[in-house]
């Protein structure tokens, strides 16, 4: 089972400043804890038992609650002195990862999925990279994955409207040793370098996963955690 988590919690949220002026994404309040802390609390639940969080814009916010309220949480931080994109924070994170599959999330997403199911898939296939997917209808905020009978990605389909489909949650379970010996630029996009440049060439899966997802990138979706978390 994956028992280290990589958690990307740097981002600026300039989508979200009209709600949360002067915090990262993560840290943004619902029902009076930081979104993050139910992310952890999902981690927690799953199994993970250590934690990497990849910290960046207004790093020293999340770096204080962790030290105050997280007190009894194994983890380390690994702060980028400017924006490397998701694919160069989870390189740079990748150095703190003990083991050989780590779990990647979103410090800004909470998406429900089954972790030990996620990882039978991964371990069965020797997978390099294994995606939660999440399906969704009548979307266009969302690109769609596309999955054969085995799971494996055949393709990620671009942003628009879809009726309905899988798209990508989130979650990944991650090969350290493969993917560090990639060869990518120091700043370099996860989903568009590697995951879209890379399905069909590496092994990269997909388990479709029904649990409770939310984003709350966008105004909307953040007002939606205050009633449903």
């Amino acid at each position: 089972m994956v028992k280290e988590a990589i958690i990307l919690a740097g981002g600026l949220g300039t989508r979200l400043r009209s709600e949360v002026a002067d915090l990262p994404k993560c840290m943004a309040p619902v029902k009076g804890k930081p979104f993050l802390h139910y992310v952890i609390e999902y981690c927690k639940a799953e199994g993970i038992e250590r934690f990497i969080f990849s910290l960046g814009y207004k790093f020293e916010i999340v770096a204080d609650y962790l030290h105050e309220e997280q007190k009894d949480l194994s983890y380390s931080c690994c702060i980028e002195k400017e924006p490397l994109g998701t694919g160069g924070a989870i390189m740079k994170a990748c150095e703190y990862v003990n083991d050989k599959t780590v779990a990647i999330l979103n410090g800004d997403t909470l998406y429900k999925a089954n972790l030990q199911k996620v990882y039978k898939l991964h371990s069965a296939n020797e997978s390099d990279c294994t995606l939660a997917l999440k399906p969704m209808k009548n979307f266009d905020r969302y690109g769609v994955v596309e999955i054969d009978e085995n799971g494996k990605v055949k393709q990620f389909s671009e942003k628009q409207f879809y009726k309905e489909g899988l798209i990508n949650g989130g979650i990944y379970l991650l090969n350290k040793e493969s993917f560090t010996q990639e060869v990518f630029p120091e700043k370099f996009s996860f989903e568009k370098d590697y995951l879209e440049q890379y399905a069909g060439k590496r092994r990269i899966y997909g388990l479709r996963q029904e649990g409770y997802f939310i984003d709350i990138g966008i105004p909307e979706d953040y007002h939606r955690a205050q009633t449903e978390l």
